[in-house]
């Protein structure tokens, strides 16, 4: 079967962005040339500014297909017919089995700010993994005096979960996190 312009125009954005992806964990953004991602790629240079306007819009792209990858993780590992309890608590485990890829938290919790900034950054959150987040949290204060709090609580918890993936690359023990996040989960309802 052949191949239209649409699957090889795909395959080529999808090679520049695992390419690229590959170069910005070995090298990190600022010491990554297009050049070298153009070459790793097999594509030509023209190729990737038809896809992507510098090399910081592929970093984006990067970014955005790595924060919603992770939502998708969390999303499989969180049934809601466990209750908004134990969601949320799988979904942990599954934050932190997805960050542990390599290379994931250089891209999104150091290099990911300091290119793109914080608030491109809140933007990709907001709509990845914090949205998973605030609707567990929603579900699980529905009846609680916080259930006005999901969305700024999300804000806040999230944060607390990009420091301690960071913590845990760094060598921190993974399940005191894990406890620890659970403790402040059942705070909220009590």
């Amino acid at each position: 079967m052949r191949r239209t312009n649409k699957d090889r125009s795909e395959s080529m954005r999808q090679a520049l962005i695992e390419a690229g992806r590959a170069l910005f964990i070995e090298k990190g953004y600022a010491d990554t040339s297009t050049p070298e991602i153009v070459n790793r790629a097999g594509v030509t240079r023209g190729a990737l500014y038809h896809h992507f306007e510098d090399k910081k819009d592929l970093f984006r792209a990067v970014v955005e297909r790595e924060a919603g990858e992770i939502a998708n993780d969390i999303d499989a590992a969180a049934p809601a017919d466990d209750g908004p309890r134990q969601a949320i608590l799988e979904g942990t485990k599954a934050y932190f089995d997805a960050m542990a890829r390599p290379g994931r938290t250089r891209l999104l919790l150091l290099d990911g700010p300091a290119v793109l900034g914080k608030d491109i950054m809140r933007a990709i959150d907001r709509e990845t993994s914090e949205a998973t987040l605030k609707h567990g949290l929603q579900a699980l204060l529905s009846k609680s005096d916080n259930k006005d709090n999901a969305e700024t609580l999300a804000i806040l918890l999230s944060a607390a979960f990009d420091r301690a993936a960071l913590a845990i690359e760094t060598g921190a023990e993974r399940q005191r996190y894990e406890d620890a996040i659970a403790s402040l989960i059942d705070g909220l309802t009590d």
